[in-house]
């Protein structure tokens, strides 16, 4: 036998051999992704709750469901050296222990724990009454509370908390979050997906599910709590409500309108818009009206925190080279991101839109210090005008000015 023999036997190995070296190495790219998003990934809140604890406050965390609250808290857990006691609201027997209790009984539930977290808290009734009596007893325990209704513990919270508590919002993951944990690269290599499937943090750990994952999540998981609601009785109306917000992004909204092509009335329109919003689905701009006569006085537009859930619910997922809504996309896309970023850093100013009843527009404004920040947004700026209106610029006093663009987007975000 020669040596020769062996050579068609072995090309063949040779040939699995390379194919399983590929799959193996495509795998563990996809696994490093993922490890970036699930392990390496640090959100903007963790230092900021970190830095805000043992101040003498409650700490109350806001956002939409599975934008990642509980992730970040039992990563912060991990790091304290205090004993800690985590009580998760979704447990009938947590709900009760902590409802309408008096302060002897909250000693007795708390025991030697220095570090409190209250999952969902908006389901225990007199929420903030209970953290009051903690906080104002209990000097030397941190409590956090997390909810993901705004409209249920904000009311349950604000008057018995007054003074006690620092309150932040939680996002899906931004485009700083990324830059930070993973570089420049990873956040352009990401931009088209997160314009389509959105940045919830199972959604980026998970690209190959992202389409199934956003439909479960936009079917009724994110309105869970609207939907638990006894005065809500039209389910359909909400559904047909998203889609027509949808399609309307970056457009102005009239609640006569949305009523008519969702078959109810505008108060309604205007309730279910309202509870969206504070479940951190939806959010509404203004319209700037002051120095100009034609200016359109009550205007608004309204915007999804999340691309992925605004394609989710009109079931549009085609990639942007086949799209007819990548304006639309990139509107929605940057002055979200833009939220995210001006709420992390603390940076409070007014946001507005203006038009004209001569249809001259600018997207997206910020005011502070009486000063306007104006920005236009162009996915593609050859294809489009970039001039600001003249009218305007003369009209207000103006600090800056810029186009966002996929080539600047990042100055003005990470």
């Amino acid at each position: 036998m020669y040596f020769s023999d062996y050579i068609p036997k072995n090309r063949i190995n040779f040939r699995i051999i390379s194919q399983k070296i590929c799959r193996i190495q495509k795998k563990a790219v996809l696994l490093r992704r993922n490890l970036i998003i699930i392990v390496m990934f640090k959100r903007d809140l963790h230092h900021i709750i970190v830095d805000q604890c043992y101040q003498g406050k409650a700490i109350i965390l806001l956002g939409a469901r599975q934008v990642g609250k509980t992730t970040l808290l039992k990563q912060i857990i991990q790091e304290q050296s205090a004993e800690v006691q985590y009580l998760n609201c979704d447990e009938p027997q947590v709900v009760e222990a902590l409802t309408n209790r008096n302060l002897r009984e909250l000693q007795l539930l708390v025991g030697n724990a220095k570090f409190i977290v209250i999952d969902e808290a908006q389901k225990v009734n007199n929420i903030g009454l209970t953290l009051k009596l903690i906080v104002d007893n209990l000097a030397d325990v941190q409590i956090i509370a997390t909810g993901s209704s705004a409209f249920e513990l904000r009311n349950r919270l604000n008057e018995p908390l007054t003074g006690r508590k620092f309150e932040y919002q939680m996002f899906p993951i931004s485009t700083s979050e990324i830059h930070k944990s993973s570089g420049y690269i990873e956040v352009k290599r990401l931009l088209e997906t997160r314009l389509i499937y959105g940045s919830y943090p199972d959604v980026l750990s998970n690209i190959g599910n992202a389409q199934s994952l956003l439909l479960s999540l936009s079917d009724s998981y994110l309105y869970k709590d609207i939907l638990t609601m006894d005065s809500l009785r039209k389910p359909v109306v909400l559904n047909k409500l998203l889609q027509a917000l949808a399609f309307q992004v970056g457009s102005e909204v009239s609640y006569n309108e949305l009523a008519q092509t969702v078959g109810t009335d505008s108060k309604t329109v205007e309730k279910y818009i309202d509870l969206l919003e504070k479940c951190f689905i939806i959010f509404r701009l203004n319209g700037l009206s002051r120095n100009l006569r034609n200016e359109l006085k009550k205007a608004k537009k309204i915007y999804f925190y999340d691309n992925g859930v605004r394609n989710a619910v009109i079931q549009q997922f085609a990639p942007v080279t086949l799209r007819n809504d990548m304006g639309q996309l990139w509107e929605n896309f940057c002055i979200s991101e833009r939220i995210k970023r001006n709420h992390y850093m603390g940076h409070r100013c007014n946001m507005y839109f203006w038009r004209t009843t001569s249809q001259q527009e600018i997207d997206y404004i910020e005011e502070s210090d009486g000063q306007m920040s104006v920005f236009e947004m162009k996915w593609n700026p050859k294809k489009s005008n970039t001039k600001l209106p003249e009218s305007f610029l003369n009209a207000y006093d103006i600090r800056e000015t810029s186009i966002i663009t996929p080539d600047n987007y990042l100055d003005w975000l990470a």
